[in-house]
């Protein structure tokens, strides 16, 4: 493993988490660390660059989320893309900037989405949502976020609304919505509170409760839009 010792030290408190994901871009650039090649522990990262492990892993998660470093269950954070400089900054705060907007079109999408499935769900449709259900606990249960099982349960309550044009629609901001979906599935807590509010959901769509599922989609959307991108410094669990 390479040395830390081209790290700076302490950073100042201003966008904290924004100045530690571009110290470790640019150590991972600097010390010429390919696709696939595996940083230190956090613990380590955090005492090196003298940041709390809560701001250091919201660090890691805005860098997962542009696509420089992915986060593997059991094989720790690997880096997807070499990349430094003042764009990975730009890049991290244009995705806060556009989470409102998203979770607004999400609300607006999914809750609709919601009731017509609970009104035009089969029997297939049904097993597709507790095989995601299914899908996302195991996953949890083995230490892992739930994001794979996440993004097929939204998938599957889209599927059994059976609207080819909201289903269009989702499409168009998926990515935008993978983004949201790491940021909310690295909170503390978050993967297990989120799973049971797709339960919640699964339940009302299969009462035939569109009322309920409407109001158990936008309850979960308003859940999973609490981020710590969007919170203002020092709000870190930890610092």
């Amino acid at each position: 493993m390479t040395s830390f010792d081209s790290l700076p030290g302490r950073l100042s408190r201003s966008r904290l988490y924004e100045q530690v994901a571009q110290q470790i871009t640019r150590w991972i650039a600097d010390n010429g660390l390919e696709p696939g090649d595996r940083i230190p522990p956090e613990r380590e990262l955090a005492q090196r660059l003298g940041v709390s492990r809560a701001t250091l892993s919201q660090a890691l998660v805005a860098l997962e989320v542009v696509g420089v470093v992915a986060v593997r269950h059991g094989d720790g954070t690997v880096v997807t893309r070499s990349t430094a400089g003042p764009r990975i900054g730009e890049a991290i705060r244009a995705h806060a900037d556009r989470i409102p907007e998203i979770i607004d079109t999400r609300d607006a999408l999914e809750t609709k989405l919601a009731a017509l499935a609970a009104q035009r769900r089969t029997e297939e449709d049904l097993a597709r949502i507790d095989d995601a259900l299914e899908a996302m606990a195991a996953d949890i249960e083995r230490g892992g976020r739930g994001v794979e099982g996440d993004e097929v349960f939204h998938a599957a309550v889209t599927a059994a609304a059976h609207s080819d044009l909201l289903a269009r629609l989702m499409a168009e901001i998926g990515e935008l919505v993978r983004e949201t979906r790491l940021e909310s599935l690295s909170q503390p807590g978050r993967p297990r509170d989120s799973l049971a509010g797709h339960a919640a959901i699964a339940e009302a769509i299969r009462a035939g409760d569109p009322a309920q599922a409407a109001d158990a989609m936008h309850a979960h959307v308003q859940m999973v839009s609490d981020v710590a991108l969007l919170r203002e410094p020092g709000e870190l669990t930890g610092e």
